[in-house]
């Protein structure tokens, strides 16, 4: 429902689709605006419907995309809906916030941020759960677990492409949520599934940002510069 929701949001379809862009870990849409989302696509994971020719494609076309539960497609579909929004809110960091209200509350990081160890400095306590876990993480199946233990919860707008957002954003009612990265649809309608905060991505160079992802640039801090990172609260 989320996803159809999300789709339903956006007043105006009708842009030409003019670049599509699937880099090592972010795939990019260049529409009315340009839009970033994760991409989840493995070795073995078949090719998008229409790839080559994706740029014919409709922008309503590629916006179903996001309901495929092949990972790679999804991808092109929710940068495709990030391309289509227009991004608002104020000029500020997911992590700033986070130092913020997060200060002697447990907090739970759905998805492994570089830097995310520094909240342990604030928080009370502080867990980090990834699908791909790196040293002191812990599996993103704990969410169930530790999620209701939690005061703040930062989840990764990443979890839209591996349709586990909705769940985690119902397992985060009632606590502090941030949904947060460049993957985060800066719209309303992630308030009325719970989210109190969105820390999404502003484009400001289309051309660059493409031009890093599909040579290989994964990490955010590789495109300051091209990128402002803009904050929306309910």
């Amino acid at each position: 429902m989320l996803i159809d929701d999300l789709i339903a949001s956006v007043p105006d379809k009708d842009y030409q689709v003019r670049e599509v862009r699937v880099g090592y870990l972010w795939i990019g849409a260049v529409t009315k605006n340009c839009g970033l989302a994760k991409n989840y696509g493995g070795p073995y994971t078949p090719p998008p419907a229409g790839f080559g020719e994706l740029e014919r494609k409709s922008c309503s076309q590629l916006l179903s995309y996001a309901r495929s539960w092949n990972f790679l497609e999804a991808g092109i579909g929710i940068a495709t809906l990030n391309s289509l929004l227009d991004v608002r809110g104020k000029r500020k960091n997911a992590f700033d916030i986070l130092r913020e209200v997060g200060r002697n509350k447990r907090i739970v990081m759905i998805g492994h941020y570089p830097g995310v160890r520094s909240l342990e400095e604030v928080a009370r306590e502080l867990w980090v759960l990834e699908r791909n876990p790196q040293p002191g993480d812990l599996p993103d199946t704990a969410a169930e677990y530790l999620i209701p233990k939690a005061d703040v919860v930062a989840i990764t707008g990443s979890a839209i492409v591996n349709k586990s957002m909705e769940r985690l954003l119902e397992l985060s009612r009632g606590k502090y949520t941030i949904v947060m990265g460049p993957s985060t649809p800066m719209s309303d309608v992630l308030f009325d599934y719970g989210a109190d905060v969105l820390a999404g991505v502003k484009v400001k160079d289309p051309e660059g940002v493409m031009r890093k992802i599909s040579q290989g640039g994964g990490m955010v801090s590789q495109l300051r510069g091209d990128v402002e990172f803009r904050v929306m609260e309910r």
